[in-house]
């Protein structure tokens, strides 16, 4: 008589864990090998812990080298690091499933992920939510990663080219920004 393994809890219906902490450390691991600038933009709500005043449309963009932060956890359920905004110290906790990309500032190569299965049906990044999470009309262009069917094939889906989000590094205003971001494939 020989027994089955039992399925691990957190892998409904045989398809196992999610790839979305796996892909975010190895496209870290890849951009720090190469001397580039890992960042992370992430859907917020209530559930991440960043500073408010640098969150626009329900996004922020994040740098995530091990220059910029200090105790970098990437962990399976959450990233959660030290770093400084406008000098002060602050604690960040993302859930991983927040992550909707990560690529390196220098190129914008990297990846884009799904919004998280929380986030309201009409919510991308750029989308600007009230308190209550239902969607304001605000009619501006919106800034930061979007996700658009750019044909009718199956398969995933590409980011156009977007103006980059604002960064919650601190610049002396004599940066230039971060260039624009290539198309991103999203994975599911």
């Amino acid at each position: 008589m020989t027994a089955t393994p039992p399925t691990p809890p957190s892998a409904p219906d045989n398809q196992g864990t999610s790839t979305r902490p796996y892909l975010v450390r190895a496209l870290h691991d890849w951009c720090t090998d190469n001397g580039f600038t890992p960042y992370l933009a992430v859907f917020v709500d209530a559930s991440v812990q960043v500073p408010t005043e640098y969150v626009k449309n329900n996004e922020i963009v994040l740098n995530v080298g091990f220059e910029a932060t200090s105790g970098l956890k990437l962990g399976n359920d959450f990233i959660e690091f030290k770093a400084r905004f406008g000098g002060v110290a602050r604690e960040i906790v993302v859930p991983v499933d927040h992550v909707v990309a990560i690529y390196a500032r220098e190129n914008g190569q990297g990846m884009a992920f799904p919004m998280p299965s929380n986030a309201p049906e009409d919510a991308t990044p750029g989308t600007a939510l009230a308190p209550d999470g239902s969607s304001e009309g605000d009619d501006r262009p919106a800034r930061g990663l979007r996700l658009a069917r750019t044909d009718t094939t199956p398969g995933p889906t590409a980011a156009p080219p977007a103006t980059p989000a604002p960064s919650a590094e601190a610049t002396d205003g004599d940066e230039p920004p971060p260039p624009p971001r290539p198309a991103l494939k999203r994975v599911k």
